[in-house]
């Protein structure tokens, strides 16, 4: 007897061919067969979506769905599974571009970060999109500060330094190690200037900004230029001291005469002297001068007393200077004895000129008053002071007094080498000068000697 095969959950059955000619029994097993190919898609499509979730999770894995006898399924299954390994090779590639872009970003940005001057990004309209660090430590904003400005908000040119800037934008014209001075935080600072351009995309432009800070390279330049300045001025000495000592050996020699065929009279011979003994001091100071220029100083154990190298230069100021602007000086000595190291040429030298500073700074000041004191200081140092109640020192230019060449006067008035030269002979002599700046009525100049050592202990 012919029979049929029926499939279900439970296996293959074998029904008699009798019992297919039964309606009923026709259409159940449409029915179950219907059920079992849904429940079969059903499991498959799970497996697919259950693929999918995990894939939104980063896992692009194939699917196992077994031995399919439906071609529709298998053919799904398939495309599904080699759309997983085509995206699993994708996101693969993609990581990788993206480790090498993180790789090459930090590398630049560590490259950004080590350059020896600040960085600025500006784009075409001059506003800053990137900075490195010591963009930040140059102008003391942070990254976030400076991100977004306009570029000739932030930098204080002159105008000059600003219409270069101006021009080199506008004509798209590269600039190298040009020097600007710049205003930073209230104060000039010279910066060296580099600027590039580069293309972005379609036809805007952007630029690189390198700011390096150069002013302690413009000090030291300035410095070395200065020492050349000192050293043809010691040449110079050199080539004048004999011409001017000898129209000082004939004023001596003269006045000598004068006062020898004068006869008698108290007030010539009072005059002859003074000119004598000034003629001297003028030939020693040149003498010093020109052993200072020369760099050799003499050894020779002389001794200076410090209360009469006040009276002697601040009599000829009151009798020449003081008189004349109406300036009054008041003499504050010490009792003690005032003996310091070395000879007395460059204590007149630096008394002189600081007498000169204090005298032009009280030009018609009323009331001005110049105050020389002396006093024994701590530690076997001897103390010369000089004060004015003039309109004193700012405080801008109080760190630059002493600098060479420095000169708050006006063009031929000064050359801004007296304290310099006072400066450079006091530590020759192991001494020090100094501006006192807590003297608020005026100008103090402090002078330090080393006194001379009466008795020696050994130990």
């Amino acid at each position: 007897m012919a029979a049929l095969l029926v499939f279900h959950s439970g296996g293959i059955v074998q029904l008699p061919m009798l019992a297919v000619l039964t309606p009923a029994v026709v259409l159940l097993l449409g029915l179950l067969f219907f059920i079992y190919r849904m429940l079969h898609y059903r499991r498959v499509l799970e497996s697919m979506h259950a693929g999918m979730l995990d894939a939104q999770e980063g896992t692009l894995q194939p699917i196992d769905a077994g031995r399919l006898h439906d071609s529709y399924l298998r053919s799904l299954v398939g495309d599904y599974n080699l759309m997983m390994n085509a995206l699993r090779r994708v996101f693969s590639t993609v990581e990788e571009c993206q480790n090498r872009v993180l790789t090459e970003r930090n590398r630049i940005n560590a490259v950004l970060q080590s350059l020896p001057g600040a960085l600025l990004s500006v784009d075409d309209d001059l506003s800053i999109n990137a900075v490195n660090a010591l963009a930040g430590d140059l102008f003391g904003l942070t990254e976030n500060e400076l991100v977004g400005r306009s570029l000739f908000d932030l930098l204080a040119l002159n105008e000059a330094d600003r219409n270069l800037l101006r021009d080199a934008f506008l004509y798209k014209q590269r600039i190298a190690n040009q020097e600007i001075l710049c205003d930073l935080r209230g104060s000039l600072v010279h910066l060296s200037l580099n600027l590039s351009f580069v293309v972005q995309t379609g036809t805007d432009m952007g630029a690189v900004i390198v700011l390096q800070d150069i002013s302690d390279y413009k000090r030291l330049q300035e410095n070395v230029y200065n020492q050349e300045k000192l050293v043809a001025m010691g040449e110079l000495a050199a080539g004048v001291a004999h011409e001017l000592n000898t129209p000082l050996g004939s004023i001596l020699g003269y006045a000598q005469l004068l006062r020898d065929t004068v006869g008698e009279d108290p007030k010539v011979h009072e005059w002859t002297r003074v000119i004598c003994d000034e003629a001297r001091r003028c030939s020693r100071i040149i003498d010093d001068l020109l052993q200072y220029a020369r760099g050799r100083d003499k050894c020779n154990g002389e001794v200076c007393d410090l209360n009469e190298v006040v009276r002697s230069v601040s009599e000829t100021f009151i009798s020449c200077r003081m008189r004349r602007y109406n300036i009054d000086v008041r003499l504050d000595l010490a009792s003690e004895d005032m003996a310091v190291e070395g000879g007395c040429g460059p204590l007149e030298i630096v008394l002189a000129n600081l007498l000169t500073n204090a005298v032009q700074a009280l030009a018609g000041h009323s009331e001005a008053l110049i105050t020389i004191r002396t006093r024994a200081a701590e530690q076997g140092s001897m103390r010369l002071i000089v004060e004015d109640n003039g309109p004193g020192i700012s405080r801008e230019i109080r760190s630059r007094i002493f600098d060479p060449f420095f000169t708050t006067k006006d063009v031929g008035s000064g050359t801004g080498l007296g304290l310099a030269i006072c400066h450079a002979m006091l530590t020759r002599r192991g001494g020090s000068i100094h501006h006192d700046s807590g003297f608020a009525d005026g100008t103090r100049i402090v002078v330090e000697l080393p006194q001379v050592l009466t008795e020696l202990s050994v130990l």
